[in-house]
């Protein structure tokens, strides 16, 4: 029609567009997909260590598996109390965390806000290298060596104690809340640094009172990284705990009197001792997928308190 002037779309900036939907479209899926097979994986592993477990718990109650004081699988005074079994899995896993947790943020403190470029490459070399080594070898480090050394120095009858197991747990656990709380720290702004030293603060000032409150959120997800590093460990506590079943009475008693440095035992360290010499389907087989059961609840309990402490702190913040 006269006057009028028709703007045609070129065919091929119309292919371009529908290319370019179509592959963002894709991978959205691909990105869904991945999701729902993280969670299909977890449900699975679940209702895998319920259906494996319920044979036991057919002729044994909850009760009696968690607040049992004996763990003797053999017949014919089988006796499957995990009591001891939890109590080591978590003073092993508290001492680690109190140990390495600490140490972790300020080493990553140091080399994200302190350290000069040369040292921070170098530290980061290291921390790597830490985290390559078997657990096998931290294992039999903590026998030959970080054992006996406690036995003498401390007087105790045996150097293979719950104590020696954190200690090595905290070394294992040591790169990955370093790695992933200096990570957190170089992604906070450099704004907040500024605006911290304009206000008249002083360097270590700025760090702990801006900068680190800044990156709790990727500190609280290098804890609980922490914390499932620890309290999954088997080879490590399986060869310098002592894997004697033991409640500890008192754990904040003296020396001579044991507590925190008495022998223990772990959940997993239990599971991956007994499961290869344990005839297929007999009741102490089906315990043993029990105590998964229950290591797999603790670790979600665990999870989801941090979850909720963090989000808490959020809102109050």
């Amino acid at each position: 029609m006269a006057g009028e002037a028709l703007i045609d779309t070129p065919p091929r900036a119309d292919a371009g567009k529908a290319v370019r939907e179509f592959a963002d479209r894709a991978v959205q899926l691909f990105i869904q997909f991945n999701a729902l097979i993280v969670v299909a994986s977890v449900v699975m592993i679940f209702v895998f260590l319920i259906k494996e477990s319920a044979p036991f718990f057919a002729h044994r109650s909850v009760g009696s598996l968690v607040a049992g004081r004996q763990w003797y699988p053999l017949e014919p005074t089988e006796a499957f109390g995990a009591l001891p079994l939890i109590a080591g899995t978590l003073v092993t896993t508290v001492i680690a965390v109190g140990i390495a947790l600490p140490l972790g943020i300020l080493c990553a403190v140091f080399m994200g806000e302190v350290a000069e470029p040369r040292l921070k490459n170098v530290l980061k070399s290291t921390v790597e290298i830490l985290a390559g080594v078997p657990s096998v070898v931290i294992g039999f480090i903590g026998m030959s060596v970080v054992a006996p050394w406690l036995q003498v120095e401390l007087g105790l009858l045996t150097g293979l104690t719950g104590f020696t197991g954190g200690l090595l747990l905290a070394l294992m656990a040591l790169p990955t809340i370093i790695s992933i709380s200096e990570d957190a720290l170089h992604a906070v702004p450099q704004e907040y640094r500024q605006a911290s030293l304009a206000l008249g603060c002083t360097k270590l000032q700025t760090i702990w009172r801006a900068v680190v409150p800044a990156a709790r959120r990727g500190i609280v997800a290098a804890l609980m990284l922490g914390i499932g590093r620890a309290i999954g460990e088997t080879m490590t506590v399986l060869m310098a705990t002592g894997n004697a079943a033991n409640v500890p009475q008192n754990l904040f008693a003296p020396i001579a009197d044991n507590g925190l440095f008495m022998s223990m035992r772990t959940l997993t360290a239990t599971i991956a001792a007994e499961m290869g010499e344990t005839p297929r389907e007999s009741l102490h087989y089906h315990a043993l997928f029990a105590l998964g059961a229950v290591l797999f609840v603790m670790t979600f309990i665990i999870n989801t308190v941090a979850d909720f402490a963090f989000a808490r702190g959020r809102r109050d913040g």
